[in-house]
């Protein structure tokens, strides 16, 4: 199939079982599971949870095995990991945050159900991605519990402070320091180290936890988590170019904000000729990644290949 039925078919697929797996009442209240549900089920490009499922079946193949079996095993990670990274938007849209009032093409959790239920929200949703993980897919063969600690592990690393939240405290550090605390000024590797915490880390545990759940080697795994690192960067810098060029309407969020809050960026350190040309660097990196592996024929190059030409 071409891979923009290959996109839909997945993402129909993802939105299927992170329906199933929301809890809903009378298990938990009805004001929190709604305001979970308003944030998760908004659509969005599930980036991330495609990328667990392409790396399963990449790895799957590779070795054998059978993509179905490996994309059922991996997707409670697919869905945990998408579970974590709303979390994550809707805390970043908080006034103590980023402040804004525009996710995915519609007003922001904390708009709509106020602050106090937007962080419940997010909380909620983080707690409930590490009981789907814990708890899916269900079995107790050593292998199975073995790829499955090792994925929880993976994800809980790449989303606490060695990982996103430890490069969201970069980033508010730089822009939106404590009372009486002076910035902290980035230079370009400051820059680079930000972001592969805080939006590179989430993408390069997705690929990877995909790829551990389908039963990679060590070497598959290596060449998977440096595909990862590498789109990753590359996704931050596209984001950074299409926050300069691109518009709300497109884009889902608002459209010029990183600019005018002053924000580290790589237009505001290398303008968008230069930004472009470090983004392709990671595309031709990640690829060769691939290559290495023997994963270039997979659907992780073409994704590569989507995340350079965007355009929201």
């Amino acid at each position: 199939m071409t891979f923009a039925d290959y996109v839909d078919l997945r993402r129909a697929e993802i939105e299927a079982a992170l329906n199933g797996f929301l809890p809903a009442p009378p298990d938990v209240p009805a004001v929190v599971a709604d305001a979970m549900r308003y944030s998760l089920m908004a659509g969005g490009k599930r980036l991330r949870p495609l990328l667990v499922l392409a790396g399963a079946e990449g790895v799957a193949r590779t070795v054998g095995g059978s993509e179905a079996a490996a994309r059922a095993a991996a997707m409670p990670a697919a869905c945990a990991l998408e579970m974590i990274h709303t979390y994550s938007l809707i805390h970043d849209d908080l006034p103590a945050m980023d402040d804004d009032d525009l996710r995915r093409g519609r007003p922001t959790s904390h708009v709509v159900y106020g602050e106090g239920l937007a962080i419940l929200a997010g909380d909620g949703l983080q707690a409930e991605a590490f009981s789907l993980l814990a708890r899916e897919p269900q079995g107790h063969h050593p292998v199975l519990m073995t790829r499955k600690l090792r994925t929880l592990a993976l994800i809980a690393g790449a989303a606490g402070p060695a990982g996103m939240v430890g490069g969201q405290a970069i980033d508010l550090a730089a822009v939106s320091p404590a009372p009486g605390v002076n910035a902290v000024a980035l230079d370009p590797a400051g820059l680079q180290a930000m972001h592969l915490r805080k939006t590179g880390a989430l993408i390069r545990a997705a690929v990877v936890a995909g790829a551990v759940m389908a039963g990679a080697d060590e070497r598959l795994t290596a060449a998977v988590d440096e595909y990862g690192k590498e789109i990753g960067l590359a996704f931050q810098i596209v984001d950074d170019i299409l926050d300069v060029e691109g518009a709300a309407a497109t884009l889902g969020k608002t459209a010029g904000k990183d600019q005018v809050a002053g924000k580290p960026t790589y237009p505001a350190f290398f303008g968008l000729d230069q930004a472009r040309t470090l983004a392709a660097g990671c595309h031709t990196r990640a690829r060769q990644a691939l290559d290495r592996a023997g994963l270039l024929e997979s659907r992780l190059d073409e994704i590569a290949t989507w995340i350079i030409k965007r355009d929201k």
